[in-house]
């Protein structure tokens, strides 16, 4: 039985996320530094790219456990103004060959919908500046749904899309979505996820034109 219902990630698997993070995340670790709530250190782009796939909260959690929780959450702000704002500005960008894979994936007729660990202000922004309504049904955040893991939130989609599901990401997060739901993964090899994460995968993209070819191989 053929697949019906695609459940893209968004962050490395679409949208080239480090473009508009990095200098986010830059701006707002000096703010941590002259508060004195973290210390001044050098912070290399990989280690920046590893974050994504994660929601903020996992992501301070992890990167500063030992950090106040009210700085967690004014830097999590921060962050995500910064990047709205450089959305608005019309700095983020899809990876190239993105478009042209979804309009052949849409007009075979699957359902796709986005599964992102962001945040509502987040999503309606990336909505707006790419009018994805052309391509996707739903953009599921995961703020909306409490910052719940994504291996949950993917229970809200199988019961609104029908099966067959296929699951496409960069990260663990992703693949472990998959296997929720029962479903095969398709792992982007050309986004954030680090040397063996992608282990398991029942297909690699290596890159994002690989996605349709590989998409249409699966029964």
């Amino acid at each position: 039985m053929m697949t019906k219902t695609i459940i893209f990630d968004y962050d490395g698997t679409i949208h080239h996320t480090l473009g508009i993070y990095e200098p986010a995340f830059r701006e707002t670790y000096q703010w941590l530094t002259e508060q004195k709530a973290a210390e001044e250190r050098e912070i290399g782009s990989a280690e920046i790219a590893g974050w994504l796939g994660f929601n903020s909260k996992e992501m301070w959690n992890t990167f500063l456990p030992e950090l106040d929780q009210s700085y967690k959450e004014q830097a999590s702000r921060m962050v995500g103004e910064l990047m709205v704002r450089q959305i608005r500005k019309h700095k983020a960008v899809w990876y190239p060959g993105a478009e042209e894979m979804l309009t052949a994936l849409k007009n075979r007729g699957y359902h796709l919908v986005i599964l992102s660990n962001c945040k509502a202000s987040y999503r309606e922004a990336h909505w707006k500046e790419f009018g994805m309504e052309r391509w996707f049904d739903h953009f599921y955040d995961c703020e909306s749904y409490g910052f719940r893991p994504k291996t949950e939130i993917v229970k809200e989609i199988i019961r609104e899309y029908t099966g067959p599901y296929l699951v496409v990401g960069d990260r663990r997060q992703d693949l472990e979505c998959a296997r929720a739901c029962k479903s095969p993964f398709i792992g982007c090899l050309y986004g954030y996820g680090e040397k063996g994460e992608l282990n398991g995968a029942d297909h690699l993209a290596e890159h994002i034109e690989d996605i349709l070819r590989l998409v249409i191989s699966v029964r």
